[in-house]
């Protein structure tokens, strides 16, 4: 008994100094952000400012009157455009990739498997291996420096489909053959059977495709020229290159950027768990 009680405080404190050790990092992008200007530039850094302060986010954030002309980064603008792109990824991939894996787990159709197989194939191939070709043929049809250029590439995302897949072959046969021989139809069952089983599952995969669209930066950087159209990750970058010596306004930044998901996270985070366990869905 007492070994095992031992074992479960070594095995707490290493929970907890694994949790301290990750949110340490996050905890000081915080605090640096509300420093003042040169003081995170120290040795030793410290942890804590010396006087809390909001000037960086004022200056990242508001509009100031600059010689006569109005100045601001852009900053604000930048967040709404990066949740506009954000948010059509994401309905417009759910409705293409939850069907599309759907099909490949329940539906027999000719060349199934082989599709399924090039797919996963697809995976080995990095991302930016075709970057150049999808930019020379956008610019062929027109789509560079805009929003759908940036959108197009990310819908049906390979992982997407398999994700989708793997957790709809827990669903059992017998349920959705049932529902065939009552005459329901292959949207209705989708509807009305699946898609309430596969909710979790969609809700992860929604907190994912926004993840990524938020956070993608090499993708609109190329295809973006307007720094009307810069999303919020290209627009922070492009502050970097004039103020990369300025560690506060870069963590300001920063959190401006994290906050957000990281909310986000936290608000579904009962979904994001029952959705990684979603091949356990049983009948």
């Amino acid at each position: 008994m007492a070994l095992r009680r031992l074992r479960a405080v070594l095995l707490n404190a290493a929970v907890a100094l694994l949790t301290l050790v990750t949110i340490a990092p996050l905890a000081w992008m915080v605090t640096v952000s509300f420093m003042p200007r040169g003081e995170s530039s120290a040795f030793p850094p410290p942890f804590l400012p010396s006087r809390w302060s909001w000037e960086n986010y004022h200056e990242l954030l508001a509009r100031r009157l600059i010689d006569g002309a109005w100045f601001d980064y852009r900053i604000v603008p930048a967040i709404g455009n990066s949740l506009l792109v954000a948010a059509i990824s994401t309905v417009l991939g759910l409705l293409l990739t939850v069907p599309a894996g759907y099909a490949f787990a329940k539906l027999r159709f000719r060349g199934r498997e082989r599709l399924l197989q090039l797919l996963i194939a697809s995976l080995v191939v990095p991302g930016q291996v075709a970057m150049l070709p999808l930019f020379l043929l956008f610019r062929e049809l027109g789509l560079v420096n805009s929003y759908a250029g940036v959108i197009l590439p990310s819908l049906a995302g390979i992982f997407a489909v398999l994700f989708v897949r793997q957790a709809t072959l827990a669903i059992p046969d017998e349920m959705i053959d049932a529902a065939r021989l009552d005459g329901a139809s292959e949207a209705r069952i989708f509807r009305v059977i699946v898609l309430p089983l596969l909710a979790p599952v969609t809700v992860t995969l929604a907190l994912f495709m926004f993840l990524g669209s938020w956070n993608d930066f090499l993708w609109p950087l190329i295809v973006l020229a307007d720094q009307h159209l810069y999303t919020l990750p290209v627009a922070l970058a492009a502050i970097a290159r004039e103020h990369a010596a300025d560690g506060e306004l870069m963590m300001a930044g920063a959190v401006v950027t994290t906050m957000p998901v990281l909310l986000l996270f936290l608000a579904l985070q009962r979904y994001y768990i029952g959705g990684l366990l979603g091949g356990s869905i049983k009948g």
